[in-house]
């Protein structure tokens, strides 16, 4: 019998989306598979859209809204599955992604290998999802990959992995503490426990940009704010607890550097913490500096009204190219 594989589904308030999601988890071809969709206290119809697929299968199950940490934390715990596969409710798996990835672990001699796959971009319109690969697009031990992802401020994407329950099992749970990097710090955690890091590039996934409604966005949430830096905080522990050097630090330093802007000016007390942890790496952070379209809002009305501006018009610049794909896609809309 081929091992089980168990997809689950964390969902809150995606109804427009979670119907493709389902879909993309049922035409896999690989043949031995269980669904679990966990709706975590949705305000809209994602519930029933989702129960529609009962019959094929798909096992879905409510809870009050504790963020996807938990509801992750849920799916998994009904999961019967060898193998896990993570999959947001917006987002989308090709056909053979899956068993282009259970191939190559086939072949490996362990269940302590952890594999990603290529993920592209997209808005509505699958065939016109971006993939653009990055230095973690291949194989590479673990304090390596966690390397390259800080000191060029590059991810993976949660629906790329596929992983072991044994994996899954010695890393823990996700952390409810945090808000938005929550895959970020649960697969570090991941690959402290796993022997190996291999990347398919014929497997592909597809992540929907859904701009502010998105997990990972932060804006000037408070609650996210403290919980990246916990994020931040965890991820660098990770990586100095493999190596200590030049180069590690190095990274580190960029990666505050890098997230900086994110709590300045409106949490000078995290900027406190990142100050001191810099020093403890032995650096020190700079200001944060502007684009020059917003340096001019700086000099004039300050740091905030600058960085707010800025917010609005990666949000509107967003939801305008959302927008136009979406009439691109359907085109009864013109």
């Amino acid at each position: 019998m081929p091992p089980l594989v168990s997809i689950l589904i964390p969902a809150f308030n995606a109804q427009d989306w979670i119907a493709d999601t389902i879909r993309s988890a049922l035409e896999q071809t690989w043949p031995d598979k269980e669904i679990i969709v966990v709706d975590d206290g949705s305000k809209d119809q994602t519930l029933s859209v989702a129960r529609q697929f009962a019959s094929r299968g798909v096992s879905v199950v409510s809870q009050p809204n504790q963020g996807a940490a938990a509801a992750r934390n849920h799916a998994l715990s009904l999961s019967k599955g060898d193998y896990i596969q993570w999959l947001d409710a917006d987002d989308i798996l090709a056909p053979d992604k899956i068993s282009m990835q259970m191939e190559v672990l086939n072949r490996c001699s362990g269940k302590r290998t952890l594999v990603s796959s290529a993920w592209g971009r997209f808005y509505h319109r699958l065939d016109k999802a971006c993939f653009v690969p990055t230095p973690l697009w291949c194989d590479l031990s673990t304090a390596e990959w966690l390397l390259r992802k800080m000191e060029q401020n590059i991810f993976m994407q949660t629906m790329s992995w596929l992983v072991s329950r044994e994996l899954t099992e010695a890393a823990g749970p996700w952390d409810t503490r945090l808000l938005g990097d929550d895959d970020g710090e649960y697969f570090g955690r991941l690959m402290l426990a796993s022997d190996s890091i291999l990347f398919v590039p014929e497997a592909k996934s597809y992540w929907r940009m859904s701009g502010s409604s998105s997990l990972s966005y932060i804006g000037r949430s408070d609650k996210k704010m403290e919980a990246h830096f916990l994020s931040m905080e965890l991820h660098i522990k990770y990586l100095r607890s493999l190596e200590e050097s030049d180069r590690v630090r190095a990274a580190c330093l960029f990666y505050l550097q890098t997230w900086l802007p994110c709590f300045y000016p409106e949490r000078p007390d995290i900027v406190r913490q990142m100050e001191q942890l810099a020093s403890t790496l032995g650096g020190k952070l700079m200001p944060p500096q502007l684009a020059w379209k917003y340096a001019w809002i700086q000099r004039v009305f300050g740091w905030t009204a600058a960085k707010r501006t800025q917010l609005y018009y990666n949000q509107y610049k967003s939801a305008a190219l959302r927008a136009w794909d979406k009439i691109s896609f359907n085109p009864k809309i013109r």
